[in-house]
């Protein structure tokens, strides 16, 4: 039996929310050395995070991972404003953990070949809510919990303000060892800034390459 608990991430306000960002750079540290979990072992030795609360990213260029990323803006009523296309700025985590996200939670896969080499391919598409995009937080992936965002009146406030978006991420969110409860860019790109209205929608269309030894 698969035991799912509900995490409940309360958004207060902006000072609320740097301080939640400090403490994640407090939880990450010692990232800096290999995890405990045999399965996420990094095979050069590496953690997770390259030193105290940066994550070890690096650009896909001439790495076994390729990203493709589209983002359709909407209005509420389902008008469309526009289509971005990425792919040049994308990153990823180069580590087993990296793996374990695409291998286990990112869906049914085919084999294609481009230029003589074949890749396994994921298609994934997803659309943040209003809380995601304030937070730059998208747990797409969580296992064994039920994440639930909850906004009081003045974080809300401060989410109308927020409209400018660059920096789009898959995040996977779980218990790490001897950190607890904790979400990390899986992978991310970086796409011309887009000004985003409270109630337009956008929707994440990532297509993802890995290729087969």
């Amino acid at each position: 039996m698969l035991y799912v608990r509900k995490f409940t991430i309360v958004l207060l306000s902006a000072i609320f929310l740097t301080l939640i960002s400090y403490s994640a750079q407090s939880v990450a540290a010692d990232h800096v050395e290999p995890l405990d979990w045999t399965e996420f072992a990094s095979p050069t030795g590496d953690g997770i995070y390259k030193n105290f609360g940066d994550v070890n990213i690096v650009p896909t260029k001439d790495s076994k991972y390729k990203i493709h990323l589209q983002l359709i803006l909407r209005t509420n009523d389902g008008q469309l404003i526009n289509i971005t296309e990425s792919s040049r700025s994308a990153a990823y985590i180069p580590h087993a953990i990296t793996d374990h996200v695409f291998d286990t939670l990112m869906g049914k896969k085919e084999i294609i070949t481009i230029d003589n080499v074949k890749y396994e391919k994921v298609q994934y598409r997803y659309t943040p809510t209003l809380e995601h995009r304030f937070m730059g937080l998208y747990p797409i992936f969580s296992e064994n919990y039920d994440l639930e965002f909850k906004s009081t009146p003045e974080a809300r406030e401060q989410m109308h303000k927020h409209k400018d978006f660059s920096m789009w991420k898959i995040h996977y969110c779980a218990t790490f060892e001897g950190h607890g409860f904790s979400c990390i860019p899986i992978f991310q790109d970086l796409v011309p800034t887009m000004t985003l209205e409270e109630h337009d929608v956008i929707t994440h269309q990532w297509t993802i390459l890995r290729a087969l030894n």
